[in-house]
């Protein structure tokens, strides 16, 4: 009973420093506070967006990922990409389920498959280590291999985000937009003409057969170039992204790896710099998290059914299907044996939706505040649901 207290209060705490910098960001974005109000967090978005994130992802992943590490973690890549996959089918289902506006399809789809896999872990798993009931070992280690495998998953969220999220809710808004110009697939020339009763058991004309197909075919093609085009690639050079590709040269080459990492490095003050910048990130977004749920608070015109629905695929259909991949991935053999990095993957299953899903919609003005609500609702229960999925998992996995 004690080793499972110890547990509980180990998964506590980090969330309890989470949910503590949010509500400092709700008080500071009040209308009688005013110091993070709308055009001050779209100005500090910017900055985290460009700046701080791509600094904070590019110096953990130089300083953490080596080949040797790599060739261990190989199963994470596929297991995020579980996450966002198995969680766009959950999202499908809500949908079908509570019929929401074309314009929220997105949003919801996006809440659904994208976690926060990087800012949370990288608050939560240094708090675990500290703790004296973690199943970790020693501190010290704890945190150096934690920091490294939250670094790669953090990594991992940003691609999938940037390249598949950041272009679901693109194609949705769009949608949204021209949904009174949407052209249907079979225009009103492909119907065919109304037959007399004496035309009824002719045989059809093959030449005309023949012409429909081919015009029905270039239709298909032309709907096929549109969704293409809609596909903007060059979200994956987002700036995140671009931190991910610089992290992975600097730490995987060991040239520049020499110049950059390590105490005796002759270029070690540009490591230490981007270091100092990229940890900048997690206390402004958890700051402007906290002001966007003023919003939620607020209220809107989102159906409690899509809320229910994104809460239920997120914390409880998620993490169990998350158990039965990662343990039956350790069982197979294709996750080595250690504890702390099992942990992780079961906890890519359990993290709230990710934060920059409200920079997305913001980017393209649409689903704001029903955003704002969805994340209040899933950020205040995820202080319930990760310290109990966290106490689990440290069970499962000691």
């Amino acid at each position: 009973m004690t080793a499972v207290l110890d547990l509980f209060i180990a998964a506590t705490i980090p969330v309890m420093n989470v949910l503590l910098t949010t509500a400092l960001g709700l008080y500071l974005a009040l209308d009688h506070v005013n110091i993070m109000g709308d055009e001050t967090r779209k100005h500090m978005n910017n900055v985290v967006f460009y700046v701080f994130n791509p600094a904070l992802v590019a110096s953990n992943l130089a300083q953490t990922i080596t080949y040797e590490s790599m060739v261990k973690l190989w199963f994470m890549p596929f297991n995020v990409l579980l996450t966002f996959v198995i969680g766009s089918i959950l999202g499908w289902i809500v949908i079908q389920l509570t019929r929401p506006p074309s314009h929220l399809r997105g949003l919801i789809l996006a809440s659904c498959a994208a976690g926060n896999m990087g800012n949370m872990l990288l608050i939560i798993i240094p708090a675990v280590c500290k703790e004296k009931g973690s199943p970790f070992g020693s501190p010290d280690v704890c945190q150096s291999l934690g920091m490294g495998y939250v670094s790669l998953s953090m990594a991992l969220g940003a691609i999938y985000l940037w390249s598949y999220v950041f272009n679901i809710v693109r194609m949705y808004s769009t949608t949204s937009i021209n949904d009174s110009t949407t052209e249907p697939l079979l225009s009103k020339d492909l119907l065919p003409p109304p037959h007399h009763k004496e035309n009824q058991f002719l045989l059809p004309c093959t030449s005309c057969k023949d012409k429909a197909e081919a015009t029905l075919s270039s239709k298909i093609k032309h709907n096929f170039n549109l969704l293409i085009a809609k596909m903007n690639l060059k979200a994956l050079f987002a700036p995140s992204t671009t931190g991910v590709i610089v992290g992975f040269v600097i730490g995987l080459v060991p040239q520049i790896r020499k110049l950059l990492i390590g105490d005796n490095a002759p270029l070690r003050a540009i490591q230490d710099s981007t270091y100092i910048v990229g940890n900048g990130a997690i206390p402004t977004l958890t700051l402007i998290m906290g002001g966007n749920l003023l919003k939620g608070l607020r209220g809107s015109g989102v159906q409690k059914s899509i809320i229910l629905g994104i809460i239920v695929a997120r914390y409880i259909a998620l993490p169990l299907i998350g158990v039965v991949i990662v343990k039956g991935a350790s069982y197979i053999g294709f996750v080595h044996d250690d504890p702390l990095f099992q942990f992780i993957l079961l906890l890519q299953f359990a993290v709230p939706p990710a934060m920059n899903i409200g920079t997305i919609v913001q980017l393209f003005g649409t689903g704001e505040s029903e955003c704002s609500v969805i994340m209040l609702w899933t950020y205040a229960l995820a202080s319930v649901s990760l310290t109990l999925w966290s106490t689990f998992f440290m069970w499962l996995v000691a």
